[in-house]
């Protein structure tokens, strides 16, 4: 009974983290197919500790910044975003482009910090803290990469292609179409997609390997607008990506720390 209580508190939770302008309570109840009095008596218990928030004039359950201060102050106690960020501003600096950190929190792949190169001019930005779409971003096909295709394709089914409206119109629509992004990745050493995730948009993503386990447990990222971040400009900026993910890849406490998360998925041997 206590389980099953827990699982509908995150399940609120996580829904809500969709909705940042907040949901009603008669929408959460449906979506979640959970009675509105037992949904009620949760989100009370939220409000009370002040985990949610209800909009006084739309009703509207909103939550606070309460988790999202949570989970940046463990990051901040363990030590990733600091060891990351020096690497991740010079290759901003580098690229003059936006260079990003995911991390594998198994199954999922999270953005967790970044860098800004573009000073001036068309800037790609994104928001961090989100889950990256393994299918159409070079962070998620890069992770995929390293793993067998029957754990990629796995986790893939797990979060979906997307549809095309949510996604760039060079989106894989097929898993043949999938596949040959993610064998275009392991020839390569590092991923590289335009116009699948964002409109306009390219990027290229090279993973940060347990030196021991050999697991892929995050992956540093560059990504601009695709006018901007052609493939001569890749060339010149994957030298310094590699580099820059085999130097978070040597960092034992970093690497340990991302490897506790990452799951037990060994990484694929080319």
């Amino acid at each position: 009974m206590a389980g099953s209580l827990l699982r509908r508190v995150l399940d609120l939770v996580e829904l809500l983290a969709n909705h940042p302008r907040g949901l009603p309570l008669q929408a959460m109840a449906e979506t979640l197919d959970i009675p509105k009095s037992g949904a009620h008596r949760l989100l009370a218990e939220l409000v009370e500790y002040q985990y949610v928030v209800q909009d006084s004039e739309t009703g509207r359950y909103l939550l606070t910044t309460k988790f999202a201060t949570l989970g940046l102050k463990h990051l901040s106690r363990s030590g990733v975003v600091d060891v990351a960020q020096s690497v991740l501003n010079r290759l901003a600096d580098l690229s003059g482009e936006l260079a990003r950190l995911a991390v594998v929190d198994y199954p999922r792949l999270v953005w967790v910090a970044k860098a800004q190169g573009a000073r001036t001019g068309l800037r790609y930005d994104g928001d961090m803290g989100t889950e990256a779409r393994l299918s159409t971003t070079s962070t998620g096909i890069a992770w995929l990469a390293s793993l067998t295709d029957e754990e990629a394709l796995s986790l893939v089914m797990r979060q979906g292609l997307g549809a095309p409206e949510q996604c760039g119109p060079n989106a894989p629509r097929t898993i043949a179409a999938l596949m040959a992004l993610v064998n275009e990745a392991r020839a390569r050493g590092y991923a590289w997609v335009q116009d699948t995730n964002t409109p306009g948009a390219a990027a290229m993503a090279a993973n940060i390997v347990h030196p021991q386990t050999g697991r892929a447990v995050g992956n540093l990222s560059v990504a601009g607008p695709s006018l901007r971040l052609t493939e001569s400009q890749r060339d010149a900026i994957a030298p310094e990506l590699l580099a820059a993910a085999a130097d978070l890849s040597s960092v034992g406490a970093f690497s340990e720390y991302l490897g506790a998360l990452g799951g037990t998925v060994p990484v694929r041997q080319t």
